[in-house]
């Protein structure tokens, strides 16, 4: 049982942290444009001028 003593903070701090990093990439706009990605996968770059 003296085990939980480390285990539960551990596991809170985890959580914690988890949550901070999500609410860190929300705030950076990592989910801003979520349609953007798909469109940019497709492209493959014809319509660019050749040098």
């Amino acid at each position: 049982m003296s085990i939980l003593v480390y285990l539960i903070p551990i596991a809170l701090f985890l959580g914690g942290l988890g949550l901070a990093a999500f609410l860190w990439s929300l705030k950076s706009g990592q989910y801003d444009d979520l349609e953007g990605a798909s469109w940019r996968m497709l492209d493959d770059g014809d319509d660019k001028p050749a040098d």
